[in-house]
């Protein structure tokens, strides 16, 4: 009897309120098999039929995600199991100010959605919105500074202090930030209030590679001809590089990946960022005569990190271009210590006693322009490789770091030739899955 109520409802027979509609649902536990058995009029359970419910549900949600019914309409995804969704009905919730809707799709989606939501909050200056679904949510690992340091810039000291709720870690950081802003006296009242260690000046971003001391001269973002000649000229002067690729990620179950945004590719003083969705649509084969003269040469060493899902997604990004299709020269840092865990800002931690703050890791890199936040965590990316390799070649391994040997071996890694590398798509479907690295990395 609920179920054809709720048919006559959505078929337009009876007419209610959505919220009728919605209570309706929860009072009676609707579930698209008692739909289906309303629909093919049969009681027993079968595949074709649920298919056919569901189908039908989809259609109606739909219709209500056109009519900007969004709340309504996340309400019966949830209720229904349906996950088919995913960012992008996420901005169109937040471009139309519906933030409760998209919070509610978010923590039904999980926490990869959940980052994304207090990303758009922050990009968006709802640092209030943004904190909440921290706290709420416990992201505080996922996020630990980026809120605190929006009001710190506005000079909202003692509104960064509430948003702390007292937790030292946070209280810590925002010590740091009052220094580094020249704030002393802050400082001092922070310090004394909490009872905390004044930090010295000098371990400012101890806790993260700083940007601003990694000396690297320039950031030149490559998106025309006359800046990709320039940048292919100039890389393949240098003996080794950096690269590394970034892409929105994409929860959409099934879905096929987003395309690689861009692609990053440095030298210790300089870092080209190129667009590569950009250059593809205006210039396909000059890009690909450029990037084949980088990776295919031989005569340029070129560094990875857990590159094989990056070459991976390269090819289903840009499968036309010859230039994905092979490289020479490549050294995956990866297989070089074999680290379980802990990816590339574990490493170098390790290595240079500081490690990557990768809360810019989720961000959307499709908009134009990149934020400056962007451009130097993807610079910073593709230039610590070089570093962590400098370590490498001159020197034995760090405490913690174990192969075996006094001098880390790294030259039987290097690839002279990488063909059609067997990676499940699944295993490249985000960048954050790539950089969890927790399994046993493959042996080239």
């Amino acid at each position: 009897m609920a179920a054809h109520l709720f048919l006559d409802i959505v078929g337009g027979y009876v007419i209610h309120e959505e919220r009728v509609l919605i209570k309706v649902l929860e009072a009676y536990d609707i579930r698209l098999t008692d739909i289906q058995k309303v629909m093919c009029n049969s009681d027993l359970p079968n595949h074709s039929g649920l298919v056919t419910a569901e189908a039908f549900v989809g259609r109606y949600i739909l219709d209500l995600i056109e009519s900007q019914s969004y709340m309504t309409a996340v309400s019966l995804l949830e209720h229904f199991s349906i996950r088919k969704s995913g960012e992008s009905f996420l901005f169109k919730m937040m471009e139309s100010k519906e933030y409760r809707a998209a919070e509610k799709w978010a923590a039904y989606m999980g926490k990869p959605m959940l980052c994304t939501l207090v990303q758009e909050y922050i990009d968006k200056h709802l640092l209030e919105h943004a904190y909440e679904i921290i706290k709420k949510n416990n992201l505080k690992e996922e996020f630990p500074e980026v809120s605190l340091k929006k009001l710190a810039e506005k000079g909202c000291w003692d509104v960064a202090e509430t948003r702390t709720n007292n937790d030292k870690q946070l209280l810590e950081y925002l010590v740091y930030l009052a220094m580094e802003a020249g704030y002393f006296e802050k400082v001092d009242e922070l310090c004394n209030r909490y009872s905390l260690k004044e930090p010295d000046a000098s371990l400012l971003h101890s806790n993260y590679l700083n940007f601003n001391k990694m000396d690297i001269e320039d950031i030149i973002w490559v998106d025309e001809v006359h800046g990709l000649h320039d940048a292919t000229s100039y890389i393949e002067e240098c003996k080794v590089v950096g690269i590394d690729c970034e892409w929105r990620p994409n929860y959409e179950k099934g879905s096929k990946p987003n395309k690689v945004s861009i692609m990053q590719i440095a030298s210790e003083k300089r870092a080209y960022i190129f667009d590569l969705i950009k250059l593809f649509e205006d210039m396909p084969d000059i890009l690909d005569n450029c990037l084949i003269r980088i990776l295919h040469s031989p005569r340029i060493l070129k560094l990875g990190y857990n590159f094989q899902c990056d070459v991976k997604q390269l090819a289903l990004s840009y499968g036309d271009l010859k230039c994905f299709k092979q490289y020479e020269m490549l050294l995956d840092i990866q297989n070089v210590f074999k680290e379980p865990s802990g990816g590339l800002s574990g490493l170098a931690k390790k290595i240079l006693g500081a490690g990557l703050n990768k809360t810019r890791r989720n961000s959307n890199w499709e908009q134009r322009p990149l934020t400056q936040n962007q451009l130097e965590y993807a610079a910073l990316d593709a230039v610590v490789l070089i570093h962590i390799f400098s370590h490498v070649r001159n020197h034995s391994p760090p405490a913690g770091v174990s192969d075996g040997h006094s001098r880390i071996e790294w030259k039987s890694h290097i690839v002279s030739h990488m063909d059609n590398i067997k990676r499940t798509k699944r295993d490249c479907s985000s960048k954050k899955h790539c950089d969890g690295r927790t399994e046993e990395p493959s042996k080239l």
